[in-house]
């Protein structure tokens, strides 16, 4: 009976287990597509009632993308115990590799000791462990261990699924994060680029109606302004610039225009200069439209952007030709004043009451307020510069230049470029434009020293200057106005140079219009007395002396000289005499003069000859001891107390080689 009896318990069990092991194979239909924590939830649920357990126990890994393990527990009955802490119970058993079940430990959700039965969840116990615990003397048996298993092996297809399946979700969840916020981020680049769009949009629109603006503007500005784009192609020109140039805006915007617009030496100017991006300026010379070129300073600046791109350039151009030519004036009239300051006259005002120099002045009143062409002839240093600048400050032409040449005293091979001025390139060294002297003294007067000495060809450039007011300049096609007044001088008879061929005519007429005939100083005798008393003063002044007397000798010697040299020798005799003073009475040595007048005395020969022999003399002793030099403190000029030009002139006039002079000396 027994027996049976067993038989009998052991087949009501099998069939327990068997409907238990159907109860486990259908978990997977029941929480499938659930969270892992749903299915373990079920799982210990299904096994603590099925099998009569005490507490069912499952620790799962970190795969599940949680963070840190997963610990869950179903008891049998209500105990105030957590997963954590069966876990922490549990823990020796479940680190230290598989044990053969089942393991007797202590009961870690009450008192005494509990069997449990431990399995490895996952291929390679990847996924966690589940562990089993009851009371019942019998727990496990083979029959129940296997079943277990079984249920260990389902839960681990499922979780391994479920993790599958939650990798699956995550990786969507986050491919769709990914999207939308590319989405969102094209969306939001898309809406920027709209509003950039429009933006530039409003901005050109803006552009446009500004340069519109500008140009109903710039119109009516009397300057010439461009609008350029940024490599400098023209987008507009005023209407002051296509006026001047008589050009259209398409002419402008063709690639030759500077070519067609510019001088051929001002193309380089502005090379190179758009390409730095800041504001400049350039000086150029602009084509108008008859074919005549003018100074321009062209000012150029930029237009930026909000973010610092050039955009336009913006040039004007202002007429700068009157601001040159004063410029060139100027600078003729003061390399015409340092060399009058080098060739100072020989007194600073008339001195004088003689009825011959009264006559003089009386012409001078007269013709001084006309532009009357004036011929002053005298010998030499008597004063026909003085009498010349006399004139021009009385006139209507006072506020303006007076420019003296000397004709004898510049070569003839660039008195007419001194003269008339001349192009760059007209000869061998015209490395710039020039103004003449007619040039630069452009409604003033201009003072043609020495006439005489004039060469034949420039004698006809002088007598069209005096026709019809025009001149060219060397190397020029182009006539140019002056309005200058002309005063000639002369130590020369005009008349037998016309007799002798070497002086035109119809020149000699145009010159001759108010003759002013100047006195020797022989013819004044009255006025040497005061001429005396004015050059002692400013000699003794200069010399840093007080000379209160003259002796009365030296006054009667100074009246009865010839004075073959004039004013200008008795200027040299004075100085002389000043330096000489010791004491305040003035006196000479009545030698210097003497001999002077026993040298005039002899055979009877033509005066001119006499002193021209007298001269020639005196000159090529002083270039013996200057060894030659002419200019200079140590020149034969300053040796003879006469300007540099006045003695080359005198040089030039009596056929003397200097060159001997120095040869003689080497």
């Amino acid at each position: 009976m027994e027996t049976q009896q067993k038989t009998a318990d052991e087949i009501k069990d099998l069939k327990a287990c068997l409907n238990d092991l159907i109860t486990v194979l259908a978990l997977p239909a029941i929480w499938s597509i659930h969270e892992p924590s749903q299915m373990v939830s079920t799982l210990l649920e299904v096994l603590v009632g099925m099998r009569r357990l005490d507490f069912a126990y499952v620790r799962l890994g970190d795969s599940f993308g949680c963070g840190a393990p997963i610990e869950m527990a179903r008891l049998a009955q209500p105990r105030n115990v957590t997963p954590q802490e069966i876990g922490q119970a549990l823990t020796p058993w479940l680190e230290d590799g598989p044990h053969t079940s089942p393991i007797l430990v202590p009961n870690p959700i009450g008192e005494g000791q509990i069997s449990i039965s431990t399995f490895r969840l996952g291929v390679q116990d990847e996924l966690g462990v589940l562990v089993a615990g009851s009371r019942r003397g019998d727990f496990a048996r083979e029959i129940e261990r296997l079943l277990l298993r079984v249920t260990a092996n389902q839960a681990a297809i499922g979780l391994q699924e479920a993790r599958l399946l939650s990798e699956q979700r995550r990786v969507a969840e986050e491919l769709d994060q990914r999207v939308a916020q590319r989405t969102q981020e094209l969306a939001m680049a898309n809406d920027e680029l709209t509003k950039e769009i429009a933006e530039r949009k409003r901005a050109e629109e803006k552009l446009r109606r500004d340069e519109k603006e500008l140009r109903r503007i710039t119109d009516a500005i009397p300057q010439a302004i461009g609008v350029l784009a940024p490599d400098g192609t023209v987008l507009h020109a005023n209407q002051v610039a296509l006026d001047y140039t008589g050009l259209t805006l398409e002419d402008l915007k063709t690639d030759d225009f500077r070519k067609r617009l510019f001088h051929p030496d001002d193309l380089d100017k502005r090379r190179n200069a758009l390409e730095h991006g800041v504001p400049f300026e350039v000086e150029l010379r602009a084509r108008r439209k008859d074919g005549q070129y003018r100074w321009f300073l062209f000012r150029y600046n930029p237009l930026r952007d909000d973010e610092g791109r050039i955009i336009r350039w913006y040039a004007t151009g202002i007429d700068i030709e009157d601001v040159k030519q004063a410029e060139e004036r100027i600078r003729n009239e003061n390399m015409a004043l340092r060399e009058e300051i080098d060739s100072a006259s020989m007194f600073e005002e008339i001195v004088g009451s003689s009825d011959a120099l009264r006559k003089v002045l009386r012409q001078v009143a007269k013709v001084a307020p006309v532009d009357s062409t004036v011929l002053i002839l005298g010998e030499t240093g008597t004063g026909k510069e003085l009498i010349a600048r006399a004139i021009h400050k009385r006139s209507n032409r006072s506020s303006r230049a007076f420019i003296r040449v000397n004709c004898a005293a510049i070569p003839s091979s660039l008195i007419a470029s001194e003269l008339f001025g001349h192009e760059k390139g007209a000869f061998t060294g015209a490395l710039q434009r020039r103004l003449g002297r007619f040039e630069s003294a452009n409604g003033g007067t201009i003072l043609l020293d020495e006439i005489g000495d004039l060469p034949a060809e420039t004698q006809i450039a002088l007598l069209r200057v005096l026709q019809e007011r025009e001149i060219e300049r060397v190397g020029g096609s182009q006539p140019i106005s002056v309005d200058v007044r002309v005063v000639a001088a002369t130590n020369r008879d005009l008349k037998a140079a016309v007799a002798a061929g070497s002086f035109r005519q119809d020149l000699f007429y145009r010159l001759n219009v108010f003759p002013v005939q100047m006195p020797s100083l022989r013819e004044r005798v009255d006025d040497i007395p005061l001429l005396v008393e004015y050059l002692i003063e400013r000699y003794a002044k200069k010399a840093g002396k007080k000379i209160r007397q003259i002796r009365k000798q030296t006054l009667e010697v100074f009246q009865t000289y010839d004075w073959p040299g004039n004013i200008r020798e008795l200027q040299n005799v004075i100085e002389r005499a000043v330096v000489l003073c010791d004491g305040d009475t003035f006196s000479i040595d009545e030698t210097w003069l003497k001999g002077e007048q026993d040298r005039q005395a002899g055979p009877a020969v033509p005066l001119a000859a006499t002193i021209a022999e007298r001269e020639r003399e005196m000159i090529e002793a002083a270039l013996v001891q200057s060894r030659g030099q002419v200019s200079g403190p140590t020149g034969a000029a300053a040796r003879l107390g006469l300007p540099r030009q006045t003695l080359d002139s005198k040089i030039r006039n009596l056929g003397i080689d200097k060159r001997r002079f120095t040869t003689q000396s080497a």
